[in-house]
């Protein structure tokens, strides 16, 4: 057996004082690493740092999870950054595609006007759904849950999950279908 384990049980243990003091030390030895991809990731500096920012928060949410060894605690962090960077990008192709479904210019979707109808016409389309479903769809489309935290907040399994978000999306297309003219 390594020690690696029983070193990441300790930390669980460990008093709020040695946690910190992890988190500043993984900070100091990765935070410029993590702020040049970062910034090769996103558009503009401020949101590379919320980036960095996001990636050091779930670092220190899940403190036990982040292996023990320079390199090893690079890599965990650069995956995690990463993972967060993806995430970004799907929520904003899934604004982009459902401007582009309900026929609503994106330069527009600010206005007011617009936001509200769009905001109406998918809450009735969700009002379609049963509750389980339209619970399961909310919480990944809108509040951004992974199919695996829908299934531990749920109490079910994660094929299920995607189940209900597969059969979901395809019952919000055929609700929003007059919305989108010509489109199938």
């Amino acid at each position: 057996m390594s020690g690696q384990p029983v070193v990441c049980l300790a930390m669980v243990d460990a008093p709020p004082d040695e946690r910190r003091e992890r988190l500043a030390a993984l900070f100091d030895a990765h935070e410029d690493r993590l702020y040049r991809l970062a910034r090769r990731l996103t558009g503009t500096a401020d949101q590379a740092r919320d980036l960095v920012q996001e990636t050091f928060l779930k670092a220190a949410r899940s403190l036990r999870s982040v292996p023990i060894g320079l390199a090893s605690e690079e890599a965990w962090l650069v995956r995690v950054l990463v993972n967060i960077r993806r995430d970004a990008w799907r929520r904003t192709a899934v604004r982009k595609r459902a401007a582009h479904v309900l026929r609503v210019p994106i330069a527009s979707v600010a206005t007011q006007e617009s936001a509200l109808i769009a905001k109406r016409a998918v809450w009735s389309a969700l009002d379609v759904l049963p509750p389980s479903r339209r619970a399961i769809v909310i919480m990944h489309e809108l509040e951004g849950l992974s199919p695996t935290a829908i299934a531990s907040v749920l109490g079910v399994a994660v094929m299920t999950v995607r189940w209900h978000l597969s059969m979901g999306r395809r019952d919000l297309r055929r609700a929003l279908q007059p919305f989108m003219g010509d489109r199938r």
